[in-house]
């Protein structure tokens, strides 16, 4: 429908309605700069600055001056052209959202993440669906169609499900949490919602389209999709993992690298918007496909290419082609309880559900199953999408349609003030020192501290910690890898970082062991950090350190850290020296 709309309209275009959309924009791009700002000044991620500033842009607050200044500076017959611009940004941001998922985030807590993903999604299912019961006697007719109830019932059940992934772990990176257990566990949670989530909405797209279960379009959509989803494993993922070595060889991203990745997604929305699923999920499923193993810098560099010109100029127009459709003053008396009813739905389902799993998988104490529940409330874009394809599907009406935009947005914006009542920043900094074992050092031991760079190459550092130490008891080894955080892009890039973490974590226990095995008392640190050699100093300081073991490639200074720290630097592999050889400072 979208696209026909503006091949009608592209026909005999002239250079007024082209002036008119190139201003439009213009004014979008500043508004959603300087709302992002101002979000970002009050805790909030930018993207929710951006949202809010699409809504004023619309009648919300445009269209209370006199001669209408919505209409003034987007007028209708430039509204199809922003509308393809938004659902290029839309299908970009699903490929990235695709992207952002790895299964490494998972690892080890497939089962508690499960048991948390489910019960989040269930219950906001069954109360939106009940909800949904009641809203359909007020907004079961649009443009003048009645919208059957199951349909209806099932897209408000999926609207209230959601959680946005990538708004979650953008806050779990700001406050830190990604080094704590909780931080992990919810961050697994999330990524199994998200694949829940948009299985989930192609399913009840399906019924969308069909109108039941009943009829044979139901059965024949479903089927495509899962010969979709077979073609995409089967064939496109082993196709996708060749870009791997040949971005390698190349050693950047190629034009040609850039056009298969950009001309995949594009295709692959192409055909499930032709089997009936909406065209975002084909770009999410692609992004799902792409290589992961040894692919971080393949990845990351996509992502820094798509960045700018989305999250400046295609996701803005979205939110303002949002803007144009939500007026919260035309809300009526009588909505406001409506109103009220869908945000305590759409919070009380998210909270309790994925709080309650938590504490049935043995999360304590119930604050920080609170803090889980807290994040998991979390909507934002993500939820802005589906609520879009709801009314581009006719089955949401304009007021609907602006109390479930208005409850996103709160939900989202409540999240950070909710996760610091649950979650204070005194009880993360405990549970981060926790995590780092910090508090379970030996009180009278001989520390040596090993930096490790890379942990697939420290084995030999770690052999001869343990040989410092010797026969010394009790004795401890501190294990120290500081991951380079660098600038994490707006659009993405979180889950990828915190991914590194994780592998890092993982290769380190191997160390860890190594170090057990021998008898001697192990710790492990490992964090991202801005500036590695002031907390690697600091680390050693803080931890009574005896002996410093550095590589002789750490850009840390051996004489500089003696000097400071007042302790004996061991520099161990040397170049242009026997392999065993080392510096004593």
């Amino acid at each position: 429908m979208i696209w026909s709309t503006v091949l009608a309209a592209g026909e005999g275009v002239d250079e007024h309605v082209i002036s008119r959309v190139f201003l439009a924009i213009a004014i979008v791009i500043g508004v959603a700069r300087l709302a992002g700002a101002v979000a970002k000044l009050v805790r909030q991620p930018p993207v929710v600055g951006e949202i809010i500033g699409g809504i004023l842009l619309g009648p919300t607050l445009l269209g209370l001056f006199p001669g209408d200044l919505d209409e003034l500076f987007f007028p209708t017959d430039i509204r199809p052209f922003l509308t393809v611009i938004a659902n290029l940004g839309l299908i970009i941001f699903m490929f990235i959202v695709g992207l952002e998922l790895d299964g490494t985030l998972i690892k080890g807590k497939e089962r508690i993440a499960g048991v948390i993903s489910i019960s989040s999604i269930a219950l906001p299912m069954a109360l939106g669906s009940l909800l949904a019961i009641y809203l359909h006697r007020s907004h079961g007719v649009v443009d003048g169609e009645d919208v059957k109830i199951l349909p209806f019932a099932l897209f408000i059940g999926a609207a209230m499900s959601v959680t946005a992934f990538p708004v979650l772990a953008r806050i779990m990176i700001d406050r830190g949490m990604y080094r704590t257990q909780i931080g992990a566990l919810t961050l697994a949670s999330a990524a199994v919602d998200d694949v829940l989530a948009w299985a989930l909405l192609a399913v009840v797209l399906a019924v969308v389209e069909s109108g039941t279960f009943l009829t044979w379009e139901f059965p024949q959509i479903i089927g495509f999709s899962i010969l979709f989803a077979v073609v995409m494993i089967a064939v496109v993922r082993p196709l996708l993992a060749r870009l791997v070595p040949a971005y390698q060889r190349a050693g950047r991203l190629t034009p040609n690298l850039a056009a298969i990745v950009i001309g995949g997604f594009l295709l692959a929305s192409f055909v499930t918007s032709g089997i009936g699923i909406h065209h975002i999920l084909g770009a999410f499923t692609f992004g799902a496909m792409m290589p992961r193993r040894d692919a971080h810098a393949l990845n990351l560099e996509i992502l820094e290419r798509l960045e700018q010109v989305t999250v400046i100029l295609l996701l803005p127009v979205f939110f303002v082609t949002t803007g144009l459709v939500v007026d919260i003053g035309a809300l009526r008396a009588s909505d406001l309880g409506v109103l009220a009813l869908i945000l305590l739905t759409a919070c009380a389902g998210k909270f309790i559900g994925a709080t309650v799993a938590a504490r049935s998988q043995g999360v304590r104490p119930w604050r920080k199953a609170a803090a889980i529940g807290s994040l998991m409330n979390t909507r934002g874009l993500t939820e802005l999408i589906i609520l879009s394809i709801g009314r581009e599907a006719g089955v949401l009406d304009d007021r609907l349609f602006t109390m479930l935009v208005v409850m996103a947005v709160l939900t989202t914006v409540l999240t950070e003030p909710a996760l610091r009542l649950f979650y204070p920043d005194r009880m993360l900094a405990r549970d981060v020192a926790e995590a780092q074992k910090l508090s379970l050092g030996l009180e009278d031991a001989f520390r040596v501290f090993v930096a490790v760079d890379d942990p697939a190459d420290a084995a030999r550092a770690v052999q001869m910690g343990c040989e410092i130490v010797g026969d010394e008891r009790p004795s401890e080894i501190v294990l120290s890898r500081l991951v380079e955080l660098g600038r994490t892009p707006e659009l993405g890039g979180t889950s990828a970082r915190l991914a590194d973490i994780t592998a890092s974590m993982d290769a380190m226990a191997v160390l860890e062991q190594q170090v057990t095995d021998s008898g001697i008392g192990a710790r492990v640190l490992t964090r991202f950090s801005s500036e590695p050699t002031r907390d690697l100093l600091g680390q050693a300081e803080a931890n009574d350190i005896d002996l410093v073991l550095l590589g002789a490639g750490d850009s840390l200074d051996p004489g500089a850290a003696a000097d400071e720290l007042d302790r004996t630097v061991v520099v161990h592999g040397v170049p242009d020296e026997d392999a065993s050889a080392n510096r004593t400072v």
